[in-house]
């Protein structure tokens, strides 16, 4: 079991106690990356409240001990990761989700939280690799900023596309090894697209994705076989790793002779 608590969670549900309100986005981001603890049947099958005869509930803590104090029925808490928050969610035909802090709650609706399934950092994507000169330019201005960041380790750059709802951008999924949300992925990606990239009017999206080296080791093992361009960094060593199809494949890159293309006006409209 994961011992941490969601500590952006609950510091978000906290502030509702002192009279601020948190943004919904703000609240389900920090829910979808950071996940959060379910209560759990001696059997290990996730309890929904109040029972089978009307639409269930799901509970969700943002800590393991804060769940077994508010909920003694239930036998164990489990921590719930994006991918298993999303499962639930869409096989068990939840009503209601509550989620609780020390001093805070917030409840999101069936339809809120399928479309944040859908369309929020915790949603299915196609990922692939992509020859756009923004994601190109990404790529290497990574390579020439990771060393800033030492909780960052790796990095991949792809176009993703939601099935679901045809939607379409670029996305940087970020490792690091440090809690999440990510300062440091936060941070980079500010950097990125405030000093090193320039979007256009075909770019009004640029997405991060920050991932735990530990929590999605999985995620992580999955993107590095998906042949997307990748950024590794070692911070010990201080060296930087590139790795790109481009470099295999000559055909893909621009011609010596070719006019450097124009940096567009920015504009941007990312997801974080």
């Amino acid at each position: 079991m994961i011992e941490h608590s969601n500590v952006s969670l609950a510091d978000l549900l906290d502030r509702r106690a002192d009279g601020h309100e948190p943004a919904p986005e703000a609240v389900l981001t920090a829910l979808f990356e950071g996940g959060a603890f379910v209560p759990v049947t001696d059997t290990g099958s996730v309890m929904f409240l109040p029972d089978d005869k009307q639409p269930p509930t799901l509970l969700g803590f943002t800590d393991a001990a804060l769940g077994t104090q508010l909920l003694p029925a239930a036998a164990g808490m489990v921590h719930c990761d994006a991918a298993r928050l999303r499962d639930i969610l869409e096989k068990t035909g939840v009503a209601v989700l509550g989620v609780r802090s020390g001093n805070g709650q917030a409840i999101f609706p069936e339809q809120v939280l399928r479309d944040w399934a859908t369309y929020g950092s915790g949603a299915e994507m196609k990922l692939d690799w992509s020859t756009d000169p923004v994601a190109v330019a990404l790529r290497d201005a990574l390579a020439r900023r990771v060393r800033e960041f030492p909780a960052v380790r790796s990095a991949w750059v792809a176009h993703v596309r939601w099935p679901t709802s045809g939607e379409e951008q670029l996305m940087l999924h970020v490792a690091v090894d440090e809690d999440l949300p990510s300062a440091s992925a936060n941070r980079l990606m500010q950097i990125l697209l405030r000093e090193e990239v320039e979007l256009g009017p075909k770019h009004s999206k640029v997405g991060m994705l920050a991932l735990n080296t530990t929590t999605h080791a999985e995620t992580i093992a999955e993107l590095d076989h998906q042949g997307l361009d990748t950024v590794r960094h070692d911070p010990e060593s201080g060296q930087v790793q590139v790795i790109s199809r481009e470099y295999d494949d000559p055909s893909t890159a621009p011609a010596k002779d070719a006019a450097p293309q124009p940096r567009p006006k920015r504009r941007w409209f990312g997801r974080s």
